[in-house]
């Protein structure tokens, strides 16, 4: 038995090294340069394939929103919302003249919430809380709205759903280099699952912020 683990283990850390050169080649093959800002980052999922996912979770909210009677359907209300992200989206496809293709749309939901963001494919949304409780002049809405649109424009949200992704096909790898080990990790793998649902809901990384 001895003799057999003395040979069988180099195999192991063999086949676990080449999963990690699979990984990091995976990892490196994803990784583009923003036009934008020049920085470098990890795309498994394109702004076409983010703005899809983005509308089916955006039109879920508004149904959900609809039922709950959590849409702001205030005419003075979108009327202005509108009118300064209308402004805001001419100048977007300035920048990036394939978003003018987006399905650009906002809409104000009743929350308590101070918040306000722009989803991959021009979807926005402003809370009430924000409006309420900030009284927020026309220029700072804008500014407010200028820089959730600009996560958009970087596509941040791509990024973050590429990273779940990339989270995902890490631990597939980790399982698989278990098993070969005599590891049962079956477990974990449905993380990455799990993870994906809710990579939409991920909040923005400090680097993000601040690009």
């Amino acid at each position: 038995m001895a003799e057999f683990l003395r040979e069988v283990r180099p195999k192991h850390r063999a086949f676990t090294a080449g999963l990690a050169v699979l990984f990091m080649a995976l990892l490196g093959s994803a990784c583009v340069t923003n036009p934008i800002t020049g920085r470098s980052q990890v795309m498994m999922v394109n702004d076409q394939e983010a703005a899809r996912a983005s509308r089916q979770a955006y039109l879920q909210l508004l149904s959900a929103a609809d039922r709950a009677q959590a849409l702001d359907n205030n005419a003075q209300t979108l009327r202005r919302v509108r009118r300064i992200t209308d402004r805001l989206v001419a100048q977007a496809v300035q920048l990036r003249p394939e978003t003018r293709g987006w399905k650009w749309e906002v809409h104000v939901l009743k929350s308590k919430e101070i918040n306000a963001w722009c989803m991959a494919g021009g979807k926005m949304a402003v809370y009430t809380g924000l409006l309420d409780k900030i009284k927020p002049s026309d220029d700072e809405l804008a500014q407010v709205m200028a820089h959730e649109i600009s996560h958009a424009l970087l596509s941040h949200q791509a990024e973050k759903i590429s990273r779940v992704q990339m989270q995902g096909a890490g631990l597939q790898l980790g399982v698989l280099a278990g098993a070969i080990a005599g590891y049962d990790l079956s477990g974990v793998a449905g993380l990455a699952d799990s993870a994906a649902t809710v990579a939409l809901q991920l909040p923005n990384s400090r680097e993000a912020e601040s690009e």
